[in-house]
């Protein structure tokens, strides 16, 4: 009988992938992370020793083994630590990439090695699939072939961009079945079940976070915050003082505390001079941005045209917020030199694109690969 560990938070997603592994026959084990309980207090709940608690209750329902892990020293040196340096450095991190990358499928991979298990399963709602046999069955899955990621099935689920990280060593042995699902269909499984969190509202987007309070998580474990400092207009102005550049993202409008006759937005955040600058929602809007630290999944598949002022050149769709539609862009190559940063040209200017978020490429549902933004322009 094949095994696969499938990586259990207590919610409704990763407990009905549970259960629909076990109903394709393999022999599921669950497994959960301890990542975060620093203070003692009540947590959300993917993270913390109630959750275990909740999780074993789920495995038991499913009749499936269950085992927990302590990742918590790691969780903080690899996702906390640096969501709090980079929130200080005027930069918009993403806690969830940096746990899938660092974290969840790191250790989900180690423990199938420890364990002699062959494949690894997650609640995320993406597809994994063959490059070559796109209809092949998880599996039938041959080890020496390459893998795709894909979008899932639900655009309004789609959790592809999170885990543009992943390499070939993880993605040839990971099945993610609620790619094939959507979410009302999750729910009705969950309910059909009578499973504890079939009715559980979402899980918030910072799951170590209660109430996306950031600020007071950032204070209350790391207390440098910085300095008070200008608010600043286009023109130049002083018209505000902010509390710490900590405390303010790219395109944040609440919480500046500026009256205004026109509603205004964080624009750029200046760390060494320790300024925030705020103008109207167009200053915000923004076309071209340059990636760093790029993850390729699969070679690039889309035709590359040479340029003759910027080198070679590839069209694709790129997100830069996991909740965007991906917007069509042209991807420059730098050719001759050490590649320390792609520069993408939107057809039209997006959203504010924040220094510190992902940049994903796709092809249509495939993702070509991704990286951090360094800057936009």
């Amino acid at each position: 009988m094949l095994r696969v560990i499938v990586g259990m938070s207590g919610g409704v997603d990763s407990s009905v992938t549970a259960y629909l592994l076990k109903e394709k026959g393999y022999e599921v084990e669950g497994l959960s992370f301890l990542m975060w309980d620093e203070t003692g207090e009540a947590v959300p709940a993917c993270c913390s020793y109630k959750a275990m608690d909740e999780v074993s209750g789920t495995a038991s329902h499913l009749g499936i083994s269950h085992s927990i892990i302590d990742v918590r020293s790691d969780f903080r040196e690899k996702v906390i630590e640096p969501f709090v340096k980079a929130y200080i450095s005027g930069l918009t991190p993403n806690p969830c990439v940096l746990c899938n990358r660092f974290i969840k499928f790191p250790s989900l991979l180690n423990e199938a090695e420890k364990r002699g298990v062959g494949f690894i399963a997650t609640g995320h709602y993406a597809r994994v699939e063959p490059a070559e046999s796109r209809g092949q069955k998880a599996e039938s899955k041959n080890h020496s072939e390459h893998f795709l990621l894909q979008k899932g099935i639900d655009p309004k689920k789609d959790q592809s961009y999170v885990l543009h990280m992943l390499k070939q060593d993880v993605l040839k042995r990971l099945i993610l079945p609620l790619g094939y699902y959507r979410k009302e269909e999750v729910k009705g499984i969950a309910r059909a079940l009578g499973l504890p969190s079939a009715e559980r509202s979402e899980s918030q987007e910072i799951c170590f976070i209660e109430d996306r309070n950031y600020l007071n998580f950032i204070d209350k474990l790391f207390p440098v915050m910085g300095t008070s400092g200008p608010i600043v207009n286009l023109n130049g102005k002083v018209i505000g003082t902010h509390k710490g550049v900590c405390g303010y993202t790219i395109g944040q409008r609440k919480g500046m505390g500026i009256a205004s006759p026109e509603p205004l937005y964080v624009v750029n955040i200046d760390t060494q001079s320790n300024t925030i600058y705020a103008g109207p929602r167009e200053a915000a809007q923004k076309q071209e941005i340059f990636v760093e630290d790029i993850n390729w999944i699969i070679p690039i598949i889309t035709p590359l045209v040479r340029d003759d002022n910027d080198g070679l050149n590839f069209r694709a769709s790129v997100k830069v917020r996991s909740t965007m539609q991906d917007q069509p862009a042209t991807i420059y190559i730098a050719e001759g030199k050490e590649q320390r940063a792609l520069r993408v040209v939107f057809d039209e200017p997006q959203w504010a694109p924040a220094p510190g978020q992902s940049a994903v490429f796709y092809n249509g549902d495939t993702v070509i690969g991704g990286g951090l933004i360094k800057k936009s322009v």
